[in-house]
This record gives structure tokens, sequence and C-alpha cells, in this order.
């Protein structure tokens, strides 16, 4: 069954573009009443999105005006013990991009005595990875409470290169070199996962152990801030910064709707649940999402996402070139796509696990097959096919009313989304960090310009990786893909 259910998300993607394309073909009145009926779905759905963007958008200002440790030491008596483990996979990433999220730890406002720090580097990185772990060491190791350095083994059996393998190495090790001879109780600790260029907030470790001491269920939960891709935001080309911020929106509108949110990037976990579930699984490409899925299983249900409306900082992809980054960009999406080999993991999961109640395994099952299946084929629909009934339809079908009507419909559905587009651009200026010297007023405009290439980046940098991905998992075998790291950097590391 694990592979039928590898073929289904592929396959069902790729029979609702054959269908609508046979269907404006031989049956163009249905195909075009069909493309009516998604037209009015896909707008609605996209001012249902933006005021949950704005709604998110909202709270997470109001989040970040609170003095989050000073209210935990106010309202919480029990907020001493917690330990915070950071664990820093890394692979190739300068050593800039490093110090800046070190910095970042050090300038928050939690004790750093309270805090564990893992950089796991990785052997296959070679020499030069290693020169760079051993000058953050000599930088920030006395600095924390305790400070480790990791090198996870290359070619281990049963292991693919990526962040899930690397990941369990550093926390297998720092529990055996740091945690269990402090006999610190693992109940006390929150383990979270950071990508390397993700920088915190001064309040972050406030606001997480605020939200784990106050959660319903603390150790059956895991805690998603807001990934705001803004570290390097003036010097990513246009392109870029939209899928940038395009996946920061997302996330924002997945916060206000916590019975969908699963985690994603850089989050935060119970140590003891991680222990109990076996630590991140080292032959998957998405460990971030797949932790979620673990736990579900693990616990029978018993496991949520409570969003903590709160941002951490990390890069926009940017490569030396344009070309590059483009080429980065493609490869960044298609990873993520690559999610959907999720969805087979879960599915033969709800089938061998009775103990977890009907109604969540349908409503899980179904908000992962939509997901996924709207990821690679909403936006071609709505961009693309929308207009082949018309152009293959036939003379016959041309000539009436609804062959008039739809490409009307069509235009006004899609000025009307713009709704979505203009909320986002005015966030985007809400949102932005303090411009560089040689930032001009008037660039600000070029900003919120940059929206209009929406249409574009979700169609080259959204479903097309997205059904690329669902393809090749579908295909299987040398088809599957590995793990890439996105490649980050400085300009200033680049001598610019």
């Amino acid at each position: 069954m694990q592979r039928f259910f590898e073929v289904v998300p592929g396959a069902l993607s790729w029979a609702t573009l054959f269908l609508i394309v046979f269907l404006s073909w031989q049956q163009p009145v249905w195909a075009a009443i069909f493309i009516i009926v998604f037209d009015t779905y896909w707008l609605l759905k996209t001012i249902y999105l933006t005021l949950h963007l704005r709604a998110s958008f909202l709270q997470m200002r109001a989040h970040m005006k609170i003095d989050w440790f000073a209210r935990l030491r106010a309202e919480s008596k029990t907020w001493e013990p917690i330990h915070h483990l950071v664990i820093l996979p890394f692979f190739h990433e300068s050593y800039e991009v490093i110090e800046e999220s070190f910095q970042s730890l050090l300038k928050s406002n939690y004790p750093k005595d309270k805090l564990i720090v893992v950089l796991a580097a990785e052997e296959q990185a070679g020499e030069s990875a290693l020169i760079t772990a051993k000058k953050i060491e000599q930088q920030f190791g006395k600095q924390f409470g305790d400070f480790l350095v990791t090198t996870h083994p290359m070619n281990r059996v049963g292991e693919i290169p990526g962040k899930g393998s690397n990941e369990t190495w550093a926390a297998q090790a720092v529990k055996r070199a740091v945690i269990d001879p402090k006999k610190i109780p693992y109940e006390q600790i929150i383990v979270s996962v950071f990508d390397v260029d993700t920088q915190v907030y001064a309040n972050y470790f406030g606001c997480l152990t605020y939200h784990f001491l106050t959660a319903e269920k603390p150790q059956r939960s895991s805690f998603q801030p807001i990934p705001l891709f803004m570290n390097n935001i003036y010097e990513a080309p246009a392109l870029a910064r939209v899928v940038a911020l395009s996946t920061t929106f997302w996330q924002m509108m997945q916060q206000s709707r916590p019975e969908r949110l699963t985690t994603f990037s850089s989050h935060s976990m119970p140590f003891r649940a991680l222990v109990e579930i076996g630590y991140w699984q080292t032959d998957v490409v998405s460990e971030d999402s797949r932790i979620f899925w673990q736990c579900y299983l693990h616990y029978n249900g018993d496991w949520r996402v409570v969003p903590l409306f709160y941002p951490v900082s990390m890069d926009a992809n940017v490569a030396p070139t344009f070309c590059g980054t483009l080429k980065n960009l493609y490869k960044q999406q298609r990873r993520w796509g690559y999610g959907v080999e999720n969805l087979p993991y879960l599915l033969s999961g709800f089938q061998t696990n009775t103990a977890i109640p009907r109604r969540w395994k349908w409503f899980w099952s179904f908000i992962s097959v939509e997901g996924f299946h709207s990821w690679a084929t909403n936006v071609l629909i709505i961009s693309l096919l929308g207009w082949l009934p018309i152009l293959i339809g036939g003379g016959n079908f041309g000539a009436t009313v609804l062959a008039y009507k739809l490409p009307v419909i069509t235009s006004w559905v899609i000025r009307l989304s713009n709704v979505g587009i203009i909320s986002s651009a005015i966030l985007t200026l809400l949102l932005l960090p303090a411009p560089p010297e040689k930032f001009r007023k008037r660039d600000y405009f070029w900003y919120l310009l940059q929206w209009f290439l929406m249409p574009l980046t979700l169609i080259v940098f959204g479903a097309i990786p997205a059904l690329e991905a669902q393809t090749r998992l579908m295909l299987g075998g040398k088809w599957r893909l590995g793990f890439w790291v996105t490649p980050k950097s400085r300009r200033i590391a680049n001598g610019e």
C-alpha cells in the first residue's frame, strides 16, 4: 500500500489536468461550466485566506510588542527549570551567515545558562566546514550554558545525506554528552531545530517558554513561529522576494488555522517526545514536516502544533547571479513540494493505527491530499487552462454565449483576486526591516510593483516544481529526490 499511496498524488494531479484538456476538446460546455465554478471557488478562497492573513499579521504585531520574558517571570513560577536545546545543522554555509545567527542568540533576553546550543556539521562538507565550526566555537562556545559541535559521519547505512540524519546524530550526541550526565529531566527541555540562517528575536525563547507552560498539553505539542525571510531581503531580486514573502504569508495564514497547522522549517518541540519517537527519521527529505506525523501517529492522534504568532528571521534565496537565484529558487520549491512524501507515510499509518479516531483520519487525509493537489493544479487551471474550451472546443462552442462569457468571467475573477496581491504588497512594506543606506524612498514603489510578478511565480516556482515533485514520487526509483541544501551566503562574505 505504501507504493500505491506514493502514486496517488501525482496520478491525481495529472489526471485532473488531462481531464480538463480532454473535456475542453470533447465537452467544452461542461468544461466551461466547471471552470466558472472553479473561478468562483478560487475567488472565495482568496478572500478567505486574505482575511486570515490580516488576522495573523495583526496578532503577530501585538505579540512582538510584548516583553515575553518579563511576562513569563511575572506569571509563572515554574519557568526557571526550563532549558532550551538549540540545534543548528549546517553544510557549506559561510561563517558570516552562522555568526549572525549566533549573535541573535546572544541578543535574546532569555538566560544564556539555560541554552544548550549544538552546531551540527556534516563530515561530507569537508575540512572548510570543520574550520568554520571551530571558529564559531572559539567565539561563542563559552557564552551559553553548554555548547557542542557535532560532526555527522557520511555514508551511514539507512540514511540519506540531509537535515534529518544530521539532526538525529546531533540530538543523540548532546543527550550523551550533556543532558544525561547533568541529569536534566527530559520534560524540562524544549528543543528548537533551526536552519542555520535562522535569527531569533529578543523575546523568542520567552514567548516559546510561556506558550509551552500555558499549553493545554505541552508534552504533546510542537510550537511553530512565523518564518520571515528577511535577513537578506534587500539583496534579493524581485522574483526571489516575491517567492520568499509568499512563503511567509502562507505560513501566517496557517497560524490562524491551527487545526491545519503542521511543523515547517524552524520549529520547537519537547525533548521527551523527541526521544520517545526515536528522533527524526534519517531517510526522508522533508524532516521538518515528517516529525509532526511521526508524533501524530506515535501518540495516536494526540499531537498538535501551537502557533506562536511570533517570528524568526531567515534568508531569502539569493545566489551570486540572477540565473543562479532562479535555479536555486526552483530547486528549493521542488524540495518543499517533495513534502508529498509524507502523504503515503501518514495514509499507511492511518491504516495500521486503530487508536486514532476515524473522523481525524478522514480530516487529515482530505486536508493533505487536497493541499498537495491544489499546490500542483489550481494556478494552472485558473491561469492557463481556463481558456482551453475556446481554443480547442470547436466552432460550434465558439459561437455560443457561454464561449463569449467565459473569458470575461475568468478575467474578472483574476482582477478581483488581486485583493490578495494588494494585501501582500501592503504587508510587505510593513514587514520590511530597516533599509540599507543606499535604499531610496522611491525604491518602495518597486517593492509594491514586484507583486505583479506573483502570477508568474505561482506557476514557475509553485505549481510546476510541486507537480515535478509529485511525478518523481509517483515514478519512484531513480526519480526520487535526495536532500538539496539551499546555498546561503552574504555579500560581505563574497567580498562585495
